[in-house]
């Protein structure tokens, strides 16, 4: 097994590869080991997913709960793994900093820290300040935690690709390692913002996305999915629920077989 130091090493690795590095999002313990096993090289937790898991919706996870979440999927698989820390569940750089340092004791080889409060994207200036905070800790030990700095104005309504691509030029120099603009799809935008940054970009799955190798061609370094494999489990949830009530019929077994081989073989 790889300690959490050589696994945050082969994580920051896989973005130089020849392709980008595809990252799904596995919302608990059980989609985190079968992704894993299928032979993802690296997972990412999922806020929203995880919410969901809980009867919520995202951004009302506590930080306490989402870091015991992270420790649980790294406990559960062999490969590095990444979390979706929000904001970081604070607004000042001094808390932004403690939820790193307890990321990092919860074995996480990567994590992000979004710009974004929960009402309001935050100022320029304040958000550098976070990111650069939390590089100090994600970057000043034996493990090089790998920090993603997120530019969230795309999908809070703030169409601004030159702001966009100005934060994240602010936060490539705070010491982030990756960088990411949820929602920023079309490759023009994302020619532009690649032409300006000098860090791995994240691109998020979303409808309207181009497939990944036209992501790769673009220059894109890792794709990942966000809550939409989470989000695709429970519409397959729902499909069946409502055939069984609906028309008291079976066809989602054809479905489940799938879904009881992987718990046989991966599970057992």
């Amino acid at each position: 097994m790889a300690t959490q130091a050589e696994k945050a090493e082969l994580f920051l690795a896989l973005h130089q590869g020849a392709a980008p590095l595809v990252m799904p999002n596995p919302w608990d313990v059980g989609s985190a080991k079968a992704l894993a096993a299928m032979g993802f090289e690296a997972l990412a937790t999922t806020s929203g997913g995880f919410a969901a898991t809980l009867g919520r919706i995202d951004g009302s996870v506590a930080r306490d709960e989402a870091v015991a979440h992270a420790a649980a999927v790294v406990a559960a698989v062999g490969v590095p793994v990444s979390a979706d820390f929000e904001n970081c569940f604070a607004h000042e750089p001094a808390g932004v900093a403690d939820t790193i340092e307890l990321g990092i004791a919860a074995g996480l080889a990567g994590c992000s820290v979004e710009d974004w409060d929960g009402e309001a994207i935050y100022d320029i200036g304040l958000a550098t300040e976070r990111v650069a905070a939390a590089a100090e800790v994600a970057h000043r030990g034996p493990v090089h935690l790998v920090l993603t700095g997120r530019a969230e104005n795309h999908i809070h309504g703030r169409d601004d690709l030159a702001d966009t691509i100005a934060r994240l030029q602010r936060y490539q120099e705070a010491g982030a390692d990756v960088l990411f603009a949820p929602g920023v799809i079309a490759p023009d935008d994302l020619r532009r913002l690649l032409a300006e940054v000098g860090r791995p970009v994240n691109v998020v799955a979303r409808p309207g996305c181009p497939p990944v190798a036209e992501l790769g061609a673009l220059g894109v370094r890792r794709v990942s999915v966000g809550s939409w494999f989470a989000f695709a489990a429970l519409g397959a949830l729902v499909e069946a629920a409502t055939e069984f009530r609906d028309h008291g019929t079976y066809g989602y077994l054809d479905r489940a077989g799938i879904g009881a081989s992987t718990v046989r073989s991966i599970f057992g």
